[in-house]
């Protein structure tokens, strides 16, 4: 084996990452549009229907269930599109605005490792996505006064949820950042998916209001899992009823992100260039 190639220059190459993670959320919260967007969105969103629906009366699995604020309902649905928006959107568009505006080209000209670009960029999602989850629940507990979990194996499958489903978000970032053709197109390109698969996956809608179809097509995307994965954390077990299988099924949570995960992985390492296509 080779000293380029050892233990030594694979170290080498986890320090470096580990310091870019440092740059690269200091870059992030130094761009407005970007915490704004992917950081704070969700929060404002839990504002908003909040506000919008408590009037309505609380939400119920169905007669003689555990009833549960609005706020409390929509909780575990912004959690998951906060991931979904710190990894697949804000790095699709962070990376592809890299291409377009030659920031990648000429780190392809330093002995940077595309390896360490990488675990500086899924480094930052970890720790902006933990801060995000963070301020999204200290601020559902304290201002909209949504009552957390107090079981362990809550926090437990949250827990689990959560580093799958941020690590998922942020391969698909990186995957999707070789879609658009330039750094300006990238946010009219990203944000519609992201923006649709928020709408189809029980987000913003009840997802047992959904009709069957537009159910099943969530299905095949890894936000309703996210999304589904969280309810089961934060929300009684008599919801899980409203699910489309009347089940958490936990298990198909796993195995969907699982496959998400290494579809991102695969699609990332086989289009990634430090170069833009048309150059």
């Amino acid at each position: 084996m080779s000293a380029a190639s050892g233990p030594g220059a694979r170290r080498g190459v986890l320090a470096v990452g580990a310091s870019r993670i440092g740059y690269e959320v200091k870059g992030y919260f130094r761009s407005p549009d970007a915490v704004f967007f992917t950081f704070l969105f969700p929060l404002i969103m839990l504002g908003i229907f909040t506000a919008a629906f408590s009037a309505s009366g609380d939400i119920s699995a169905g007669p003689g269930t555990e009833s549960i604020s609005v706020g409390a309902y929509y909780l575990p649905g912004m959690l998951a599109a906060g991931m979904l928006l710190s990894g697949v959107q804000n790095l699709a568009v962070d990376i592809a605005t890299e291409k377009g505006d030659g920031t990648l080209k000429r780190l392809g000209g330093t002995p940077l490792s595309p390896v360490s670009y990488f675990l500086g960029k899924i480094g930052h999602v970890f720790v902006t996505g933990v801060l995000q989850a963070a301020l999204l629940l200290l601020v559902a507990a304290t201002v909209f006064g949504i009552a957390l979990p107090t079981e362990p194996q809550a926090w437990g499958t949250f827990a689990w949820v959560f580093v799958l489903g941020v690590g998922t978000s942020a391969l698909l970032g990186i995957a999707l950042s070789s879609v658009p053709r330039s750094g300006k197109s990238a946010t009219a390109v990203v944000i519609p998916i992201v923006l649709v698969l928020q709408f189809i996956s029980g987000v913003y809608i009840q997802f047992s209001q959904l009709p069957e179809w537009m159910q099943n097509i969530a299905s095949v995307f890894p936000l309703k899992w996210m999304a589904q994965g969280m309810r089961a954390a934060f929300l009684p077990d008599d919801f899980k009823v409203m699910e489309q299988n009347q089940e958490w099924d936990l298990g198909w949570v796993a195995v969907a992100l699982l496959a998400w995960l290494v579809i991102g992985l695969v699609v990332s390492r086989l289009t990634f260039r430090w170069n833009r296509r048309d150059a």
